[in-house]
Parts: C-alpha cells; sequence; structure tokens
C-alpha cells in the first residue's frame, strides 16, 4: 500500500490537453456510474476488470461477478452518486490512478444511506480498453457542527 501511495504521489496529474486518454478514462468512468445508477449488467460489466476488487465503505469486499449481482438484484441501488472531486493520474502506461470525492445516495437492502465518500479507483488498459480494476472507499465524517 506505502509503495501505491508513493506513486501516486509521484504521478503527474492529467489534462485533456497533456493527455487524450484522460477524456477515454473519464467518459468510461461517466458509463460505468451510468450504468451503475440504471442497475444495467450488461453496459457495467464493459466497464470492469474481471480481476476487479471492489471494496466498499462498509468493508464488504467484491468481485466482478459479486458486484454485478449486487447492482442488478437491487440490492444496491444508486440514487445519486455526483463527484465533489475526481483526479486522474497515469504513474505508468497502461494504468491510471483516480482519486477524489463523491457524494452518495443508496439504498443497500432496503436502508438508505446519503453520505460523502472518499475513494481510490485503479483502472488498467485491457485490449485497448480502459476497465476498473480496484476500488476501495471510505465514508467521510460529517463536519462537527
Amino acid at each position: 500500500m506505502r509503495t501505491l501511495l508513493i506513486a501516486l504521489l509521484a504521478a503527474v496529474t492529467c489534462s485533456a490537453a497533456d493527455n487524450p486518454e484522460l477524456v477515454r478514462i473519464s467518459a468510461a468512468d461517466d458509463a460505468r456510474v451510468s450504468a451503475m445508477k440504471a442497475r444495467d449488467g450488461a453496459k457495467l460489466s464493459a466497464y470492469l476488470s474481471e480481476d476487479l476488487h471492489y471494496a466498499h465503505s462498509n468493508a464488504m469486499v467484491d468481485t466482478k461477478a459479486s458486484f454485478l449481482d449486487l447492482i442488478t438484484s437491487g440490492k444496491a441501488k444508486y440514487l445519486r452518486l455526483d463527484y465533489v472531486k475526481r483526479d486522474f493520474t497515469f504513474p505508468t502506461p497502461g494504468m491510471a490512478t483516480m482519486t477524489g470525492f463523491f457524494d452518495v445516495k443508496a439504498i443497500i437492502n432496503e436502508s438508505t444511506t446519503e453520505t460523502r465518500i472518499c475513494f481510490l479507483g485503479v483502472w488498467r488498459q485491457e485490449k485497448g480498453e480502459w476497465k476498473l480494476l480496484a476500488w476501495q472507499t471510505c465514508k467521510v465524517p460529517p463536519a462537527a457542527k
């Protein structure tokens, strides 16, 4: 984990003018989020690596198959997932990291939750397409009043 954090700090955050892959990976992530909200397993599957490791903020971990089941079965319904901040870095060819925060409203096992989430995503190019390889999140505590 320490090596990954060092790589993140060393990598340069890119703009679309610096790296045309930023446009492609941003579009892939936007399509992934849209498919999650729509509970469209076929579309969502297209943006997930077969090697997916998806760690939720509640410490549950999914594979590609179990994550697709979670979304398509309705056990998890994402009503809102709005990025507050989303940055990509390209530490090595064919790999990208995505970090930031998003606000989410979801129904998980019939219980509604609304919170801010901090995330780290790892994308990998597979056969020329960007696929989400790993996802790690944690809840951001509400600001003290």
